[in-house]
């Protein structure tokens, strides 16, 4: 697999705008490891006012419990980068931010905080719908802080663009 390109992701951003603009739907986004990238990259297509209302950058614990609403015992159990954590915050966005999707994002780009439970590269992705809440693990690896933040928002962008069925 090739590695991701800008050009790549604001393909996709500008596949996402145009389906979720035609279908009316609106999307939000709960960043922790990517730090606003994936609503950057959404806000960078002209249009995206019509879908996207903002997000929520979660980098710290507080922040989630706080404003996206996670129990301070789920991070405590599961740790910041699960899948509950990673359900609970995009659960938490399309609630806080009144949006029919929201994609979260929590994981380890690096080059530090890995471990041999949770290596550098683990990624959870979540969305939540009115359908539900579900998260997806994703492992890119150790292929640099920056690589792994770009990956993981062009599978968010596509995560998103999936669930608008």
């Amino acid at each position: 697999m090739s590695p991701v390109t800008l050009k790549d992701i604001f393909a996709e951003a500008a596949a996402l705008i145009a389906s979720a603009s035609e279908k009316g739907v609106t999307l939000g986004t709960a960043e922790s490891c990517t730090g606003g990238l994936i609503g950057a990259a959404i806000t960078s297509i002209g249009g995206s006012s019509a879908c996207f209302t903002g997000g929520i950058i979660a980098y710290d614990n507080y922040i989630k419990t706080k404003l996206l609403g996670i129990p301070p015992s789920t991070l405590g159990k599961y740790g910041s980068v699960s899948e509950k954590t990673a359900e609970r915050m995009a659960a938490g966005a399309r609630e806080r931010l009144g949006v029919d999707i929201a994609v979260s994002v929590t994981g380890i780009a690096g080059p530090g905080g890995g471990s041999e439970e949770k290596p550098v590269g683990t990624v959870w992705i979540g969305i939540a719908t009115k359908d539900g809440v579900s998260a997806k693990l994703h492992n890119f690896g150790d292929i640099g802080r920056n690589k792994v933040r770009d990956e993981t928002c062009y599978a968010a962008l596509k995560a998103l663009k999936s669930a608008l069925g």
